[in-house]
């Protein structure tokens, strides 16, 4: 990038959940993001609820129910259900090694570590996988 190239930042990612709210209590409670919108999505009043990544990046927890109204490209609908290869979540390593700990506890499966997988600061220091339970991949990771 160079100084005239405008900054980019993720802003949001859409993984389809069958429970909504059920997933956001996962993120929540077990890779220890912020809820947001929960409460008015179980209202009625949002169509989705989401959790916060950062202050710049949320996940937004779609309903498979939305599957209808995905029109704003075509075929957009037919993307329910199937989950993006996986979504990548970089900590501190106190934060890395508590995660880990959180999904063990709750007998959540994890990979193997892996060793200088390259990613958007370069060569991570450790990584590992695991699901969400509508079965997105999420991998989380560390830089040294």
């Amino acid at each position: 990038m160079t100084d005239t190239t405008p900054r980019l930042v993720l802003d949001h990612v859409v993984l389809w959940v069958r429970d909504p709210v059920a997933a956001a209590g996962f993120y929540e409670e077990t890779v220890g993001l912020e809820p947001v919108r929960v409460d008015e999505f179980a209202a009625g009043k949002a169509p989705f609820p989401s959790v916060r990544i950062n202050e710049e990046s949320i996940l937004d927890l779609a309903p498979l129910s939305l599957m209808e109204s995905m029109k704003m490209l075509p075929g957009a609908a037919e993307s329910a259900g199937h989950p993006v290869n996986h979504v990548c979540l970089s900590l501190s390593g106190d934060g890395f090694e508590a995660l880990r700990t959180r999904l063990e506890d709750r007998a959540v499966p994890v990979s193997d570590l892996s060793y200088d997988s390259f990613g958007a600061r370069g060569p991570a220091r450790r990584s590992f996988y695991f699901r969400d339970p509508d079965g997105n991949v999420i991998e989380a990771r560390h830089y040294a």
